[in-house]
Formats: C-alpha cells, structure tokens, sequence
C-alpha cells in the first residue's frame, strides 16, 4: 500500500552535485543567466552545459523537456539530464517535467535540483507516477525502482506537501495493481481479501456475501455472478472525516472481475483484456485508499460490485427476465451487458442506505465509448450541471480526460421491453448513452448524480500521459481533487 521509489529531501548544497548518483537532473530557465547549480555543474563538465543549451536540439524542445548529456566530465554521475523550463510554465509542464525524468531513470539513484521549480508538488507527482511497473510474475531478479532524491532550499517546508502527494499516489498505485492482476488471481474473493485490508488505514469496511444480497432483493447483480463458481459480493468502504450528521459523497464501482461476456460470449481476439473489467472498482478502492492516507477531512462511501461474468449451466441466459433491487424487471437481451446490471442494485442500495450527498459511479461499461473519444477521454453523463462541471474542473486540472456526454429522455424508447419495464440493451447506436440512460432509471429525483464510463481511460495498450503500457489509474487523482475542493471542510 505505498509507492515502491524511496524519495528523500535535502537542502540546497552544491556539494551533493558531486556524490555517486546515477543521475543529476537540473532546470534551465534561462540560457543567458545560469544559476549557481548550473555555473558549478558547467565547470565540473568543462563547458558542456552551455554548448548543450545552446543547441539547435535544446532550442527546439518544449518546457518540460528533457535532454541528456551522457558521462558528463568530472561528475561522478554517469548522466546529466537538462530539463528545459519557462518563467510561464505551468503545474502541467512540472509534472510532464517528472515523467519525462521517471522513463529516464531505469531504476537508478537520481538528483533532482529543484530550487528554481516552484512546482515541486507536481514534478515529483509525474516523477512518482511513471516510475510504477508490474512485475509480479516476472521471475528476473526485482532491482526495485531506485531512489530519488529532492534538491531544495526549504525542504522542510515541503515534507507536508510530499505526504500528501505520496498518498494519492498510493491509491494510483493501488488501483494500477488491482486492475494489471490476473483474474486467475483478483477472483472475488482476493479482491474483497485486499479490500478487507484498508481497514488498517482506518477505513470502515464490511462485506455483503450472497445469501444478504439475496435477502435485500439484488437479483440484477446476482444474476451476472451465478454461473461462476467465484461467489458475488459487495463490500462497502467508509471514510469519516467528519461528523456522522455530514452526508457523505457515494463512490460507486463495477467490479467485474473477468467478463467473458457470458452466454452471449466476446470473440476471443482481446478477451484476455477482460481483466480489467473491474477498473471501476479498483478506482474506488485506490481513492478510498488516498483519502485515508491523507486523514482527508470528510465523509466518503466507497462501493463495490463484484462478481465474475462465465458461461456455464447456471449462467444467466438470454431472455431471461430478474427483478431488481429497485423492484423494476429487467429483459436481459444480452449477457455481455452486465455491468449495468451490477450499478443498477448497486446504486439504488447506495441511496438506500446512506442517501449521500451526491453519487459518482465508474465503469468500465461500453466499448461504445472508446469508439466515440478513444482512449484519451472517460465519458461523463450526468444529470447535475454543477456538481459534473466541478468534476470536469478538477480532471482538467489533473489532466486526466474527461468529456461530458448527452442524456436525454428521448433515447429511452430504445430501451423498452415487450416482456419487462425495461431491457439491458439499446442497440448499436449511441451504445453508451442508452447505457447511461440504463442506469439513470435506477437514480432517485434530485440525487446528484455523475456516470463515468472508463472503458478507454482505465487500461491501454500504449503508454499513457503518466504510466506505461497497461492500468492507468485514471480517476483516483480527480476524484481524490474533488473530494478536497468540494467535500472537505479544510477550516
């Protein structure tokens, strides 16, 4: 539960320049007046600094760019990284400044001189951030992630920020983890085992096992988990950071641990990415986790759905019809629409019984999403213009994409059933709207309420802004922003 790279403060010292590092990484601000760092460090290399900054090759990169002079004279280091800055840059560039050290630093022992960076915070995040790999069932020898080091001159003064970025970046690592594990090994069981396990941070945590499902009327999500032989559950996660009268925000997860799409079953081109079905859940999870760490200041319910969707004699059929939670019936047209069917008892058992201040929920629900904004935006639906555009505020904030999608009242009609109140299909066109809408139906009158559909954002095949190939996290960043901007008394 915490970040694999050892990062450490030290004051400003000129003589650290001259340790056994791997690596020194410095920021040019301006190449016609170099700072002390920079006149000791263009000594030490004869020169080399001012002749590579100088440069067509550095003149054509952008702030946060980097550029890297190799065995760099009398430096014990064996590299020197120039990271290109401007007096205008922005957090944005300080994290892109991290990242672009972290896939650098292949698992070395670096400095960081950050003395002129007034955006610390956010260059050791995107540093943090990319330094993550998933190596578990590797069987080469782990030689861990290295170690950084942070150059200032008030370290002190930045030992409370570096807490609370580790924190979040914890619950980034946390989610990254759940959503990379095997399904042969994240079953339900193992994945409510490690939810169990945040209780240790002081998070409430309670798990719903079948026959309660079964008693509180959960026949939507139990009827996506019943031809697996891996048991569903619900387990319920509660941060209070305030008073018990506070309504808490409702964070909702599906966790479909793997999704064979059931009778109606996926090609097998791509299957074996049915892992990360469960993104939303482990985005939960990841938040619940941050807000922990962090002793954030406010009350915060994480659920999570999860069940695994197989096809087997007890599998649920096409055609088959199950009354949910709610009390409305449900035409399941397709098996392999099901997370939709795990949000609806989900949801509705949320308002229930905690009748939150708002609800968001997450999903990696429809591929009809990534084929409208690809894999650079989750899909957002909601039916409160404010509380969507705080969310929309703070992922751009984090840059994390998001972009709002329509609900309307109109794309009903292709959800209705000749046999039931509703059916768990739509069609082909606008496949994650009417999924939306789906879930909508299942939302009470005047509860703020924001749909996120995950299926491009939360797992790629390339590297993303922040992480390489595979889990990106995405979520736990924003979600952790909005909880500290909107739901959290910081008095």
């Amino acid at each position: 539960m915490k970040t694999s790279v050892d990062v450490k403060l030290k004051e400003y010292n000129l003589d650290l320049l001259e340790e056994e590092y791997d690596r020194i990484s410095i920021f040019i601000e301006d190449a016609k007046k170099l700072n002390r760092i920079c006149i000791h460090l263009n000594k030490l290399t004869k020169g080399a600094i001012l002749k590579a900054i100088n440069s067509k090759e550095f003149e054509k990169k952008s702030c946060g760019d980097v550029l890297t002079l190799s065995f760099p004279g009398a430096l014990q280091a064996k590299y020197l990284d120039l990271v290109k800055w401007a007096k205008s840059g922005q957090p944005n560039d300080a994290r892109k400044a991290g990242v672009n050290l972290a896939k650098k630093s292949n698992n070395s022992k670096i400095l960081v001189s950050a003395n002129t960076q007034k955006f610390s915070e956010e260059l050791i995040k995107g540093y943090l951030l990319r330094r993550y790999e998933f190596s578990n069932y590797k069987t080469a020898e782990d030689k861990g992630l290295g170690s950084v080091t942070l150059m200032l001159k008030r370290p002190k003064d930045f030992e409370k920020s570096l807490s609370e970025t580790k924190a979040i970046v914890d619950g980034v690592f946390f989610t990254r983890n759940l959503v990379n594990e095997p399904a042969n090994i994240l079953n339900t069981v193992e994945f409510s085992n490690r939810l169990q396990e945040l209780s240790t941070l002081g998070i409430d945590v309670e798990i719903l096992e079948e026959k309660k499902l079964a008693e509180l009327g959960m026949n939507a999500l139990l009827g996506v988990g019943q031809g697996s032989a891996n048991p569903s559950k619900v387990v319920v996660m509660s941060w209070k950071g305030l008073s018990q009268d506070t309504k808490p925000l409702a964070l909702v997860g599906k966790g479909v641990v793997f999704d064979t799409g059931g009778i109606s079953l996926k090609l097998a081109g791509g299957m074996e990415d049915m892992t990360m079905d469960m993104g939303g859940a482990g985005v939960v999870a990841g938040t619940m986790l941050s807000l922990a760490k962090r002793k954030a200041k406010a009350n915060v319910v994480g659920l999570v759905g999860l069940v695994e969707n197989m096809p087997s004699s007890t599998a649920q059929r096409p055609g088959d019809i199950v009354k949910s939670m709610k009390g409305d019936t449900i035409e399941v047209i397709n098996t392999d629409a099901e997370g939709r069917l795990v949000l609806s008892d989900l949801l509705w058992y949320t308002q229930e019984r905690f009748n939150p201040a708002g609800i968001i929920d997450l999903a990696t629900l429809t591929g009809a999403i990534i084929v409208a904004l690809g894999y650079e935006n989750a899909g957002v639906f909601s039916n409160d213009d404010d509380f969507c555009n705080s969310f929309l505020k703070v992922a751009n904030q984090e840059n994390e994409g998001a972009w709002r999608m329509p609900l309307g009242a109109s794309y009903d009609k292709k959800l209705k059933s000749r046999l039931a109140d509703i059916k768990n299909v739509g069609g082909r066109d606008a496949g994650a709207i009417t999924a939306a809408q789906f879930i909508q139906r299942f939302i009470k009158k005047d509860m703020p309420w924001i749909h996120i559909d995950i299926a491009g954002a939360a797992h790629t095949k390339s590297e993303s802004a922040f992480a390489p190939a595979g889990a990106t996290g995405w979520g736990v960043m924003s979600l952790n922003r909005l909880v500290s901007e909107k739901f959290e008394n910081n008095k």
